[in-house]
């Protein structure tokens, strides 16, 4: 195992780190709009746009092609995978949104975090060159157009 910090990571890994920075620009929205007492209703309409645009299909990139690199029985991917349930689960709820918000930015930034520095290190240093180019070649780094329809974290 690589225990440098420093770590270069592959591109495919870049590459899903900065759809992981919109994940945390979400939460810090999150964080924003309870602080300014932003009508809960919007900021779970937002929220909601992000889950079904951004989150779900990045969650389905990482189970389908990234996590079996480790194998779906690793104590990470595990953990990853539970999480990944934990946080759909808090998307969907339609009740107590106060407390629904912010256990998806506490839990979201959480488990953006540790696969940031912990699961993803992993799975590069297991890795073949063959498994990383495969990645590359089927993940398509979209550009990000956030929705702007009602920027209530400004």
């Amino acid at each position: 195992m690589n225990t440098n910090k420093s770590i270069k990571k592959h591109d495919v890994l870049k590459s899903l780190g900065r759809e992981h920075q919109h994940g945390l620009l979400l939460c810090w929205k999150i964080r924003a709009g309870i602080k300014n007492n932003i009508e809960l209703s919007r900021i779970k309409t937002y929220a909601d746009w992000f889950y079904f645009t951004q989150l779900i299909p990045h969650f389905e990139a990482e189970e389908k092609y990234l996590f079996p690199i480790l194998g779906n029985d690793h104590e990470l991917i595990k953990k990853a995978n539970s999480e990944h349930r934990r946080i759909k689960r808090l998307f969907e709820t339609e009740t107590n949104l106060l407390k629904a918000l912010s256990l998806i930015e506490e839990e979201l930034e959480r488990h953006i975090r540790f696969e940031e520095h912990i699961l993803f290190i992993k799975i590069q240093d297991k890795a073949t060159p063959d498994q990383l180019l495969f990645l590359e070649q089927i993940h398509s780094e979209e550009k990000f157009t956030d929705n702007l329809t009602d920027v209530f974290w400004e």
